[in-house]
């Protein structure tokens, strides 16, 4: 599930793209698959090396084009193994929310894009997240879990106060939402019988 509108980002052949928090690489295939040139970043080892061999599977299956290329690395966000100025586009989806120190974190990717480079950043909204903390601890406290929700206007101040500029907003992926308050509701590790048929509808939807 892509959290990022590629087209309004403009990722195409030959752009160089940073996919940050990348998880098991879900933004940086799509990426790789476009053409572009693609380091994906996370902390964790298992989430690297899944990506690794992931983008290693899409390029010997040829889903890739010619001079595209990918790979990734583990690093901390607040200190990204990229020079000044030498990234054209960068992905920050779903992991700001997980970052004692985001400002920092800002400020690094503010000084790794280039100049008319462009930064895509996905938070959970506000009124939903809200719930889930109110219904579920667990949902939230615990080691590497959300540490904050983002209002609109704080996130904009922030991306603003780090020397980026805000432009579009959007949202999206609204089913998803009371699949969380259930699952909440009911207890973040329990796989109950109404939380398999929501997530049946959720596939359904993405597919």
């Amino acid at each position: 599930m892509l959290t990022v509108d590629y087209d309004l980002l403009d990722v195409g052949p030959g752009t160089t793209v940073l996919d940050l928090g990348c998880g098991e690489g879900r933004h940086a295939f799509e990426a790789f698959r476009r053409g572009a040139r693609v380091l994906a970043v996370d902390w964790g080892r298992r989430e690297t090396e899944t990506t690794a061999r992931w983008l290693g599977a899409i390029a010997a299956a040829g889903e890739a084009p010619a001079g595209a290329a990918a790979g990734a690395a583990r690093g901390d966000l607040r200190a990204l193994p990229v020079p000044d100025a030498s990234v054209d586009r960068v992905i920050a989806s779903e992991v700001l929310e997980h970052i004692p120190d985001d400002r920092t974190a800002l400020a690094e990717i503010a000084r790794v894009l280039r100049p008319g480079g462009r930064l895509a950043v996905t938070v959970p909204r506000y009124g939903p997240e809200r719930i889930c903390w109110a219904l579920s601890d667990s949902y939230h406290a615990n080691e590497g879990g959300h540490i904050r929700i983002y209002r609109g206007d704080q996130l904009r101040d922030r991306l603003a106060a780090a020397g980026l500029q805000p432009t579009h907003t959007s949202h999206a992926h609204a089913l998803h939402a009371p699949y969380w308050w259930l699952k909440c509701a009911v207890g973040v590790d329990r796989d109950t019988a109404l939380v398999r048929a929501y997530h049946r509808l959720l596939v359904w939807d993405l597919e």
